[in-house]
């Protein structure tokens, strides 16, 4: 089968097929499955594929795509949100742990250069499991999630400066042989100083920021007018492929690129869009990759030193364990969750790989010593899904039999947020009023030219498609509190109602009904509340031509408030009959008779009413009169 990647990619899927499903049913999760696919179907067990190196490579795209998706919900609010998170937790936590791991390195007999890139990058822990472990147990807007996220997102960041100290500490005596193997990169790694690497990191980032926001942002509002959706796809794919490649002809990992690319339109009304779009291909390609890890699992290395292997890979994950678990007690996370973010994040990452290839190809790592630091990293996070299912069988249910209030979504975040699907006439009237109580509220319309208008009057509104269940789930609709559909297509408004209510069930569902028989069918369906678009605003104006015609304007109100109350209960007593349309014909012409008697009944009586309170109303009307003329 080597050779072929088609062959190869048909295994990897088969084989995530038979075991993913079992692993997911025994309680380890999809992770593991995935991991234990790699091993089976690798060259150390059945060898149905034993060269896993380039299917790794296709495979770490998913990596690159997770990572510009994070990138897109790191708006700027966002960032300055968890800032003591990200520097306190996330910095001290990276600083804390790469320095014991080079201490221990030291004692060991690692030369000081290679301790110190070993001790920053074990420092780092896997940003795919651990994301998708927390996505699979609904973990993420919870106190551990978000402490988790922030740590994460430091260790990402923490990549390019850590890429580019790595040249710096290559080793004499190891340097000229590892130029000759390794070709190309090395000799650029040995030949450019590392403030140059660290200036053109800075300009590409520059340059990456201005074309995002200038360039891209434009071409997207084209691409958007033409509504032509595979074309946004495939550019919202030259976004995430041109980023990495620029990363690395920079000489850095191409993940960040694609990170940053996120950061740059992570403010853009486009963001929800892009991330439904991108959703499909980085799970499929994220499985890819764990599988991958599995495979890259070299037995050999772990049979020919495995007290090594072992006591790396035990001493990683209880150092990390120790350094974020004083963390959490540092700031004061609930007991529980302190186990919880220390075993979630005690593992190595799969940026490790990443820096281990780089520090041995510019001379600062033996290969030896990276092979099984390689072995030690990979197991640690074949580990993670174990540990965490051991956590949740044995110690969580010790030390806290309830929820813990830490634990609990964020009350003014998602969990009170409201999503307006249609901004049109209808919707920005609900907008603006959800907004001016203080409620959080995610706007999505179709059409991008309105988003870029309201743009200048200071409204985000997201630009995609409401009917597509993917993007209400990349804006949030599991965590909303409630959702207003506004759009006027009334059988697309009947589909995404009943999508809703099949799909996010915790949601509350208001709609803009078209017009009598949109209401009816918004009835059936027991949506919470819905409101006929013109009824109340043609009511309005019904009063004001009663005024004009010598009502007084507290009898013309009252006169509307009537007819709305007889007509909403007709309304829904006619709702049983209107598919029988003679029936429905009858009951209407009866109900108008009946509606015209009452209403005349209620009239006269106000009319002796208005009457009898003439004169005082005649004398407040002069006084009225005359105050304005003085």
């Amino acid at each position: 089968m080597e050779g072929n990647l088609l062959v190869s990619v048909f295994v990897f899927i088969a084989a995530a097929l038979v075991v993913v499903p079992a692993a997911k049913m025994t309680g380890f999760g999809s992770v593991l499955g995935y991991l234990v696919a790699g091993v089976l179907i690798g060259p150390y067990a059945l060898r149905f594929v034993s060269d896993p190196e380039t299917i790794l490579h296709f495979s770490e795209f998913g990596v690159v795509m997770m990572l510009f998706l994070i990138g897109l919900e790191m708006q700027p609010r966002e960032l300055w949100r968890l800032r003591s998170r990200l520097i306190g937790m996330g910095g001290v936590q990276f600083f804390m742990t790469a320095l014991a791991i080079f201490a221990i390195a030291l004692v060991a007999g690692i030369a000081w250069q290679s301790a110190l890139i070993t001790g920053m990058a074990l420092a780092l822990s896997s940003t795919a499991i651990v994301l998708q472990i927390m996505a699979e147990r609904a973990i993420t807007q919870t106190d551990t999630g978000r402490s988790t996220f922030s740590v994460l997102l430091f260790q990402d960041i923490a990549v390019i400066p850590i890429l580019a100290l790595i040249p710096l500490l290559a080793l004499s005596d190891l340097h000229p042989a590892i130029l000759a193997a390794e070709g190309r990169f090395a000799s650029a790694a040995a030949e450019e100083p590392g403030w140059m690497l660290a200036l053109r990191t800075l300009v590409g980032f520059l340059g990456m920021y201005l074309a995002g926001r200038y360039i891209l942002r434009p071409v997207m509002s084209l691409v958007a007018r033409l509504g032509i959706r595979e074309i946004f796809t495939a550019l919202a794919l030259f976004v995430v492929v041109g980023s990495a490649l620029l990363m690395e002809w920079m000489g850095l990992a191409h993940a960040l690129g694609a990170f940053f690319a996120g950061v740059v339109l992570a403010d853009s009304e486009y963001r929800h869009e892009l991330e439904s779009d991108i959703e499909p291909f980085k799970g499929l390609l994220l499985g890819l990759f764990f599988i991958s890890v599995g495979m890259s699992i070299e037995f050999s290395v772990l049979m020919q030193a495995p007290l090594i292997v072992v006591e790396i890979v035990l001493g990683l994950v209880v150092v990390k364990f120790a350094v974020l678990y004083a963390i959490g007690s540092a700031f004061r996370l609930h007991l529980t969750d302190r186990f919880l973010f220390a075993t979630l994040l005690a593992q190595g990452g799969e940026f490790a790989f990443v820096l281990f290839q780089v520090a041995h190809a510019s001379g600062a790592l033996a290969k030896p010593v990276a092979d099984i630091l390689n072995v030690s990293v990979a197991l640690s996070m074949a580990m993670t899904p174990v540990l965490l299912l051991a956590f949740e069988r044995f110690v969580a249910p010790r030390l806290s039999p309830a929820k813990s209030e830490a634990d609990l979504p964020d009350i003014d975040g998602h969990a009170e947020k409201v999503l307006v699907l249609g901004y049109g006439r209808f919707g920005q009237i609900i907008a603006r009023l959800l907004h001016a109580q203080g409620f959080e509220t995610t706007l999505i319309d179709h059409d991008p030219a309105k988003g870029a208008l309201l743009g200048r009057f200071g409204w985000k509104v997201f630009y995609g498609d409401v009917g597509r269940l993917d993007l209400l789930r990349a804006a949030g609709a599991e965590d909303a509190r409630l959702i207003v559909v506004t759009i006027k297509d009334r059988e697309k408004s009947i589909e995404i109602c009943r999508m809703i209510q099949r799909h996010f069930p915790k949601a509350r569902i208001y709609a803009r009904a078209y017009d009598r028989v949109h209401a009816y069918e918004l009835m059936d369906l027991g949506v919470d509340g819905f409101e006929r678009e013109t009824f109340r605003s043609s009511l309005a104006l019904a009063a004001k031509v009663l005024v004009g015609l010598g009502y007084s304007a507290h009898g013309a109100q009252r006169v509307a408030k009537s007819f709305e109350w007889h007509d909403t209960e007709l309304l829904e007593s006619s709702r049983a009959l209107r598919n029988d349309d003679e029936a429905y014909v009858s009951y209407i012409n009866e109900a108008r008779e009946t509606l015209h008697s009452v209403m005349r009944v209620e009239r006269e009586e106000q009319e002796q009413v208005e009457a009898a309170s003439w004169p005082a109303e005649a004398d407040d009307i002069d006084k009225e009169a005359q105050a304005r003329s003085e």
